[in-house]
């Protein structure tokens, strides 16, 4: 090997080191870079044993240097190399996917477009999750926009506005804006007017039979050649309620013929004599169905990128006649699949939810049991906890898992610091003690943190065990260690004082087990997804505020609910 062929194996050496260094944030190491520096550079592939010499030397270079010196280097050697790799740890830090053309907009608009005939469910938190989130990445817009044109089949709740706002904000979002569909039936009529001017609609009181018929056939409806006037008239007679539920409806003219049934020739109002809830909007009859409202509202609105579900891909194209007519401009649209959750014995259904509550089978929207967002926050699970969990989802096709165990893991990691200790027994066995014991057990508060002190528990004469925790009559050694009190032996039904030193239990294996006093314990209901759990706490939780986290130590994570005359009430978190 000449010179002139050492100095650029050197040179190129020292690029792929950089290279192998930055990307990792490690030391470079001479196997990781000799493939890619010998692809780069074939010539150098007759001198191959000698190049892992050669180059030895110049990776022990530059592991040498700081990682801000690897960079500032290689930015000198293959500024377009480290572009590339930062690029990548960019696009690694984002768990969702650019969103299409985002950077053809001058501002990234999206909405969030509940049917507000109930509380949110877990699922519902995907959307304003993953929509915040590329809010706040794009520092875009986005707002919530409640589709409340169907005061029938999906019935408003006048409760759900509000409760749905309130879950909005428990995840950590605020919307930009807020619209209600149901104060803008004039704005579809308008729209539905100009339409029918442009050719675009027509009147229809075939019945939904008839119609079917026609449409499978390929045929148009006798009606669809209607003037534009009498059109007009009829629909005027719609807005002010003349015709009955069912007798008359306005399609979209699009293709009859068209390969998918299921847009031709589409109803985009209809008669509903179903009062809406909603005093404003309770005397309107002609209703818009929800292609023809949102598509209006997406357009006056300026969304820029809608993500709906996979099972709606026919909705955009039924739009697309409209914004045809209109010369509209379609907004992006990502579609993704279902969330489906386990865990728990109820459906994730608002329907369903509901009727097991009007039926008494569940207490309310946040009873454990029930898989909505109103019961992750009454256990004390963070809204921050679920967002993250639904944006690593990502936007997939596919249906996906949601697994609750990753919900309380995010959960976990955000409280487990500032979580203080404290004890339960459930299904407690009292048992006297003997041999003197110290009066008052003093065990931390948190094992992580000495600073924050220890607890102060009376011991009285006797405690309470879990059955499980007590020692067998027959075993061998029966001894066990009270946490934050002490060894004791168990003899008889009686536990014996041995004044052990904490060494029995790091060199001997004695058992550490946890114990509340039998007399001035307090009485605990603790709210489970699989029931009631009720037992017995150290004192002080007696003493604690609502809405405060503890840790049961091997039971788990609980929010305070609220004390109650004769016991303390406890919402269970996880693990």
């Amino acid at each position: 090997m000449n010179d002139d062929l050492r100095e650029r194996v050197e040179r190129e050496a020292e690029k792929h080191a950089l290279l192998n260094a930055v990307k990792h944030e490690s030391d470079a190491d001479v196997g990781a870079i000799m493939g890619p520096l010998m692809g780069d550079n074939p010539d150098f592939r007759p001198h191959g044993d000698e190049i892992p010499g050669v180059i030895g030397g110049v990776v022990g270079r530059v592991n040498d240097l700081e990682y801000e010196e690897k960079r500032e280097r290689l930015e000198e050697l293959a500024p377009e190399e480290l572009a590339e790799i930062e690029a990548e740890e960019e696009e690694d830090e984002h768990a969702l996917p650019d969103l299409p053309n985002a950077d053809e907009y001058d501002e990234v608009r999206m909405r969030v477009a509940p049917n507000p005939n109930g509380p949110w469910h877990v699922g519902h938190a995907r959307m304003p999750a993953v929509i915040g989130t590329y809010k706040e990445r794009y520092d875009g817009w986005f707002c919530v926009r409640f589709d409340d044109t169907d005061p029938e089949t999906k019935r408003p709740d006048l409760d759900a506005y509000d409760a749905i706002l309130e879950d909005l904000e428990y995840l950590g979002f605020e919307p930009d804006d807020v619209y209600r569909a149901s104060d803008r039936l004039e704005t579809y009529y308008d729209h539905a007017r100009e339409l029918i001017e442009l050719d675009g609609a027509y009147t229809c009181s075939c019945s939904g039979e008839e119609f079917s018929e026609l449409k499978n056939s390929g045929e148009a409806c006798p009606h669809r050649d209607k003037d534009a006037e009498t059109v007009l008239e009829e629909f005027e007679a719609m807005v002010d309620g003349e015709y009955e539920s069912g007798e008359m409806v306005l399609r979209v003219k699009t293709d009859i013929e068209h390969k998918n049934p299921a847009l031709r020739d589409w109803v985009a109002f209809r008669m509903i004599d179903t009062p809406h809830p909603r005093e404003e909007a309770s005397e309107y009859r002609c209703w818009p169905m929800l292609d023809f409202q949102s598509g209006i509202d997406d357009h006056l609105i300026g969304i820029t990128h809608i993500i709906r579900g996979i099972d709606l891909q026919d909705s955009a194209k039924r739009q697309q006649f409209v914004y045809d007519y209109f010369g509209w401009e379609y907004p992006e649209v990502v579609h993704w699949g279902h969330v489906q959750l386990d865990a728990y014995d109820v459906k994730m259904s608002t329907s369903t939810i509901s009727e097991l509550i009007e039926d008494g089978e569940l207490d309310g929207w946040d009873d454990p049991r029930a898989p909505t967002i109103k019961s992750l926050r009454r256990r004390g699970i963070r809204g921050e906890a679920i967002v993250d969990a639904m944006v690593d989802l990502g936007t997939s096709t596919s249906d996906v898992d949601l697994a609750m165990s990753s919900i309380y893991a995010n959960n976990r990691d955000l409280i487990d610091d500032e979580t203080d200790r404290r004890f339960l027994v459930r299904e407690g066995n009292q048992v006297p003690l003997a041999g003197d014991p110290p009066a008052e057990a003093n065990p931390p508060l948190h094992p992580d943190h000495e600073d924050r002190g220890v607890r102060e528990i009376p011991v009285g004469d006797s405690v309470l065990l879990e059955p499980d925790d007590l020692p067998a009559e027959d075993a061998e050694d029966s001894r066990v260690w009270l946490k934050g009190l002490g060894g004791f032996r168990f003899d008889d039904g009686v536990l014996e004082y041995t004044d052990d030193d904490i060494d029995v239990v790091r060199e001997e294996g004695v058992d550490v087990i946890h114990w509340v006093p039998a007399e001035e314990s307090v009485p605990v209901r603790m709210r489970t997804m699989d029931g009631d759990v009720r037992g017995r706490a150290e004192p002080a939780v007696g003493d604690l505020a609502a809405d405060e986290m503890v840790q049961f130590e091997r039971v788990g994570f609980v929010r305070i609910d609220r004390q109650d005359d004769d016991e303390t009430v406890v919402y269970y978190a996880h693990a």
